[in-house]
């Protein structure tokens, strides 16, 4: 390619891109670049350019400005230029490696020009940092180098000066055989030595070589890649197989084994069904007989319900006649407790029976007012005699009635959660509005071991007793049964088996602590 292919970067610079067109002859478009201006013929049998170049390299840059011999001077055009009538020939195709190290060398080289021999549009460039000198000033300098054959004379006495023996090498129109051929083609291309061309040529070659082997060895990497990766798959693909081989065995012994399940389910289909039969006719059978049962039943019904109506207008009957002797009996009652009422009334006139204003127990009650109070005796057995409250009720409702109950048996039993005090206050509260109820004699006896100075007074009708030192509320309250007259209902409420066994014995009533305590909460 030319040397001044087209580039994306940009150079910024502050002269105008016609300056640099118009001095390299860069075509109409600025994108490739024509025919390079070499300069006109020299001597005969000297190629053209190349007197310029060996009085470059010869003789250097004078130090006095001048210009060597061979060479034009400033400002002037090189000799063999268009103006003598002789054909240019065009620029070689460079590689694009060697289009790059040709702007590279020259950018390196570029800041150590003086700054008049420098050329305008490069000046800019010049002044950039060596990494974007490269990169932004590459078209600049791609156009200034095919343009201005003088700007290359100088670039190339720098840049062959600072190669050393391959620069001196490249003049001679050879090149070593270990030397880089793009290294060879940039300086060949800057110096331009006899036979430069078969140089650019051959390093082309060259780069073309190595990157079709490049590309062969990219070929060959892709191949091996594709090969291990085939070879992966086929094992992969094996492995697969084996898989799929095993799922294929086992699918085909579950297979077996559902087959066989199956038959099996078909027996057992086959059998369900003639049972199903059998059982369809047995309850075609049974509705039979239960249809048969049924009106047997029914008629059966009828002769009951014909006999029920029977009884029923017997037992009217006899309930009509109950009714007439229950009538009879009554007014025969009636006369007998009137008698027994009026001789009553006799008798105690007789006797000169005056109104007493004490009971039995409270005698017993006096015996013990004045004793200290004593420990609270062992657990004894707890026993239920009854727990009916409707049973306490039927007793409480005979006449002159007298309960007495074991105090701390029934609030231990009800609300044992509360102090002793509370507990006694809601017994003794409760038992009150069984006494107004009832207008019944009630006694409430405690532990003497618990007796507390200061009570309040108890409700009407209820009397509070406890223990003497000594004894324990159980013996208190066989006392109180045994000094009753006989035939006097006595209803104990205790817990107790040994109190319920003794006062059953003297002929009281006893009762369980849950019936009085279902009582009270009833209440």
């Amino acid at each position: 390619m030319p040397l001044t292919e087209p580039h994306d970067d940009r150079l910024p610079q502050e002269e105008p891109v016609d300056t640099v067109r118009d001095a390299g002859g860069l075509g109409p478009d600025g994108g490739g670049l024509p025919a390079a201006v070499e300069p006109g013929p020299g001597p005969a049998g000297v190629e053209p350019g190349r007197e310029a170049a060996e009085g470059v390299v010869a003789d250097g840059p004078a130090d006095d400005g001048s210009t060597p011999e061979g060479s034009a001077p400033k400002g002037s055009a090189p000799k063999g230029s268009a103006d003598d009538g002789s054909t240019p020939e065009p620029e070689p195709v460079l590689p694009e490696p060697v289009r790059q190290r040709i702007v590279a060398l020259t950018a390196a080289v570029l800041p150590g020009l003086p700054a008049d021999e420098v050329p305008v549009p490069l000046r800019r460039v010049a002044k950039f940092a060596p990494n974007r000198r490269a990169r932004l000033g590459a078209p600049a300098i791609a156009a200034q180098l095919t343009g201005d054959p003088l700007f290359r004379q100088r670039i190339t006495a720098r840049v062959l000066a600072d190669t050393g023996d391959l620069g001196a090498a490249v003049l001679e129109g050879t090149a070593p055989a270990a030397a880089d051929p793009v290294e060879v083609a940039a300086l060949a291309y800057l110096a331009r030595p006899r036979g430069w061309r078969e140089l650019i040529e051959a390093s082309g070659a060259a780069v073309r070589a190595e990157a079709d082997s490049a590309v062969v060895a990219e070929l060959v990497r892709e191949a091996e890649q594709r090969a291990t990766r085939a070879e992966h798959d086929r094992a992969v693909a094996r492995v697969e197989a084996e898989k799929l081989r095993d799922e294929l065995a086992r699918v085909r012994e579950e297979l077996g084994q559902l087959r066989e399940e199956s038959r099996q389910l078909g027996r057992s289909l086959r059998e369900t069904q003639a049972r199903e039969r059998k059982a369809n006719e047995l309850l075609a059978t049974e509705r039979g007989r239960a249809a048969r049962a049924a009106a047997d039943a029914d008629a059966e019904l009828r002769r009951v319900r014909a006999r029920l109506a029977e009884a029923e207008a017997t037992a009217g009957v006899a309930r009509a006649s109950a009714k007439e002797a229950r009538s009879v009996d009554d007014a025969r009652l009636w006369l007998l407790l009137e008698t027994i009422g009026q001789a009553a009334v006799g008798l105690r006139r007789e006797l000169a029976l005056d109104p007493v204003d004490k009971l039995p127990a409270d005698f017993v009650a006096d015996a013990f007012a004045d004793q200290t109070a004593a420990p609270a005796a062992g657990a004894a057995t707890r026993a239920r005699d009854t727990d009916d409250p409707a049973r306490l009720d039927q007793l409480l409702a005979l006449p002159r009635a007298h309960l007495v109950v074991d105090g701390y048996n029934v609030t231990k039993r009800g609300f044992g959660e509360m102090s002793l005090e509370q507990q006694r206050k809601r017994l003794i509260t409760g038992l009150g509005g069984i006494a107004a109820q009832t207008g019944d004699e009630v006694t409430v006896v405690f532990d003497g071991a618990e007796r507390m100075h200061g009570l309040p007074p108890s409700p009407r009708g209820v009397r509070v007793l406890f223990s003497r030192k000594g004894e324990t509320a159980d013996e208190l309250i066989r006392r109180l049964v045994r000094a009753e007259p006989p035939g006097r209902p006595v209803v104990v409420v205790s817990s107790d088996r040994e109190v319920a066994d003794g006062v059953r014995r003297h002929g009281a009533y006893p009762l369980g602590a849950d019936s009085l305590l279902r009582r009270l909460a009833r209440s």
